[in-house]
């Protein structure tokens, strides 16, 4: 819970405050939009605000975009489909979601996947079989990878 919710701010301290939460990490409109919510800011602030916060290049959704995607591929482990939809539910455009998924260098991806689904079908507990086969590939759809690189590869580990 904010600790902030009954304690009221001068537009200079929103502003300040919200120049840090930029800075501190890539945040997208909406999220900054969120936050600028939290501290009850009325319709006119609130656009005066984002304005300002995007004119200063302190939002910039390419960039959220490109980092986001980087970040989730290579430290979450995550899919081309998972990023896709996580920046779409950030109402981030097509246009830059294309861009930003261009971020992931196809052998990286590529690499990336085989050793997460190998180290995933190492640590399966159950025997050879059709249930085996399920977790394996849930677990890689709820990561977000295409299903033709997870069944191609469900192939490969089954001979």
């Amino acid at each position: 819970m904010n600790k902030e919710k009954n304690i009221s701010f001068s537009l200079q301290d929103i502003r300040a405050k919200m120049e840090y939460y930029c800075t501190y990490q890539e945040r997208c409109y909406k999220e900054v939009e969120e936050k600028l919510y939290s501290y009850r800011v009325t319709s006119i602030e609130k656009e005066s605000l984002l304005i300002y916060l995007i004119e200063n290049n302190y939002i910039n959704e390419e960039r959220f975009a490109k980092s986001f995607t980087r970040g989730k591929h290579n430290y979450k482990g995550w899919g081309k489909l998972r990023i896709k939809n996580e920046l779409k539910f950030r109402n981030i455009s097509s246009k830059i979601i294309e861009i930003a998924l261009n971020e992931i260098d196809q052998e990286t991806y590529l690499n990336n996947f085989n050793k997460l689904s190998e180290k995933h079908w190492a640590n399966l507990n159950e025997k050879e079989g059709i249930k085996k086969n399920k977790k394996f590939t849930d677990y890689l759809i709820r990561k977000g990878y295409e299903s033709n690189l997870i069944f191609n590869k469900l192939q490969d580990l089954e001979n």
